[in-house]
């Protein structure tokens, strides 16, 4: 239905109703994204009967998709660039409907690995390819913002959903059910993806070094399996030997990228000093927020006992700040510059992760729910507008690129937050339950209970009730000072990003970008992210010249003031 949009072309300035039916056919893989990465733990004690896994297999299902994510989004991203972002996207979700139906009706563990692993690749296409057609619909600063303040909104409701969802499908259906729910939204995809979505991509690009996705994929796989094993086993020699070996291929990776014609990654926009920043305080926060995340899950289901479905419920509020906030930013981000935007959102954040260092064991749900909320409120605003920040720095033939590093940036996040913050938080924890367990636990129980509080809740029931109560509460307690203490670490953490972000990012007020000339035969116009155009130069027909913009920072200069 449409046509192939080569990067010379100038695309129309304002969005029309078709581009907007086209955001809500991007919604789709976006929100569904959001909530396979939550449902599959709801299905975990029903899988586990049904297939029987062993140890190593379960931690292969749960971990493989992430894993082929982070591993497959840089080279999908510059891919979509290539081929046509519309194709890829089409091409991933058909991937994605026929492994979404193999891990629905696996048979066996190795079954359901595989499956896993599959849709983890074909997740790798949507994510970059959802934002980069985004830029390409909505080229005025504007309405970008708004289409991807849509798009965040979208993952959040996913999140929300995710838990609320499954629970429910787990109630009246077998374990399989939760993977299904991908098949009728890719068919819907498909359907009108060719009648709603432009085809974009770069007639110029060179062809695609292969060496280079070899050494990509040699670096993030060992350096997020090396980071989520040091979570889980603490500085072992197979972890640190596989971190290692990631970060030199790493090296050799973005070496190699310097010096191509046409590099599987752009490392010359990490010269524009707004991405840059925007991206290095996303992956901070988001690594700040998913350490946090991962206990306060625990605390709800270990420390208050609640089902999957009602700590699903009790995150609903959070998920609804989250959501409402994403909404609001990109009216906010019109009047007011990122800078201060996502300063102010940060700091609100930092509250909310102060709040959550008074949360305590015997009473303390209301205080962690009201706590998360304002570091979910804080971080929306950030998640939009440095996600428009770091796509609106590169040039339309470089936005698949772009949104891969910025999805990258949050799976990097995610596991370092939970990397780090996770063994601070258990060394915490065993140090506070060395001091405190009674005397009277046998000896290998408490050497058990010592190890984390999901062990601790394991051997409850090998023991007399006497000694339950004696164990339980202390190592209620200990967990709940480990939350105390990564929560005050992200506090500050996140107060330090808030400063950098009014120091680092676009101060200038958002403005309006000019008409255009007539006669225009080749244009790159780039946004600072927040609706505010850089220098646009066209080149008029009749050799004629005419330039409108009103900051620059694509050369790394600060912002004007």
């Amino acid at each position: 239905m449409s046509t192939e949009t080569p990067h010379t072309t100038l695309p129309r300035q304002l969005a029309g109703p078709r581009e907007w039916l086209g955001l809500a056919v991007l919604a789709l893989p976006t929100l569904l994204l959001a909530m396979d990465a939550t449902v599959l733990y709801l299905a975990v004690p029903h899988l586990s009967a049904a297939l029987q896994p062993g140890g190593s297999e379960l931690l292969w299902i749960a971990d493989v998709y992430g894993f082929m994510i982070a591993g497959f989004l840089v080279t999908m991203g510059t891919l979509g660039d290539r081929i046509g972002r519309r194709k890829l996207l089409m091409i991933g979700a058909a991937a994605f409907g026929v492994a979404s139906a193999l891990a629905a009706y696996s048979t066996s563990p190795q079954m359901l690995i595989a499956a896993r692993a599959l849709l983890g690749i074909a997740g790798a296409t949507l994510m970059p390819s959802t934002l980069a057609l985004i830029t390409n619909m909505f080229r005025d600063p504007r309405q970008r913002g708004t289409a991807i303040g849509v798009w965040v909104t979208c993952f959040s409701a996913g999140v929300a959903l995710g838990p609320v969802l499954g629970g429910l499908l787990l109630q009246a259906f077998w374990w399989g059910s939760v993977f299904l729910l991908g098949v009728p939204v890719m068919i819907l995809l498909l359907v009108t993806a060719p009648v709603l979505l432009p085809e974009y991509r770069d007639t110029q690009a060179g062809r695609l070094d292969l060496t280079s996705v070899v050494l990509s994929l040699a670096a993030i796989l060992p350096i997020i399996y090396g980071i989520k094993e040091l979570a889980k086993d603490g500085l072992a020699a197979l972890p640190v030997t596989t971190l290692t070996g990631g970060l030199v291929l790493g090296v050799l990776f973005v070496h190699r990228q310097s010096r191509l014609a046409s590099p599987l990654l752009d490392v010359t926009l990490f010269r524009n000093r707004s991405f840059s920043a925007a991206l290095g305080i996303q992956l901070l926060s988001i690594a700040a927020m998913g350490g946090v995340y991962l206990f306060i899950t625990q605390y709800m289901q270990l420390v208050e006992g609640l089902s999957p479905v009602k700590a699903g419920l009790w995150l609903l509020p959070a998920a609804g700040a989250l959501i409402l906030a994403s909404a609001l930013t990109p009216a906010l981000a019109r009047k007011v510059p990122a800078a201060y935007v996502i300063g102010a959102s940060l700091a609100i954040s930092a509250v909310g992760y102060l709040v959550l260092t008074q949360v305590d064991s015997a009473s303390g749900l209301p205080v962690l729910v009201a706590g998360f909320v304002m570091v979910y409120l804080g971080i929306s605003p950030m998640f939009v507008m440095g996600t428009d920040l770091i796509v609106g720095a590169a040039p339309p033939e470089k936005a698949g690129s772009a949104a891969a590093m910025s999805e990258t940036s949050t799976e990097f996040g995610v596991a370092l937050g939970v990397a780090v913050l996770g063994t601070v938080g258990t060394a915490v924890y065993r140090d506070r339950m060395t001091d405190t367990l009674p005397s009277d636990v046998p000896a290998q129980e408490a050497e058990s209970a010592r190890e984390s509080l999901p062990d601790a809740m394991a051997m409850m029931d090998g023991l007399p009730s006497r000694l339950q109560g004696l164990l339980l509460d202390p190592a209620h307690a200990a967990f709940t000072h480990g939350l105390n203490v990564i929560s005050g670490i992200s506090a500050l953490l996140v107060a330090a990003l808030a400063i950098l972000a009014v120091w680092l990012l676009p101060r200038t007020r958002p403005g309006h970008t000019t008409t255009e000339p007539s006669g225009v035969a080749d244009t790159k116009p780039t946004t600072d992210g927040t609706g505010t155009p850089k220098a646009e130069a066209t080149k008029a027909t009749a050799g004629t010249k005419a330039a409108a913009g009103t900051t620059k920072i694509a050369t790394g200069e600060a912002p004007a003031r």
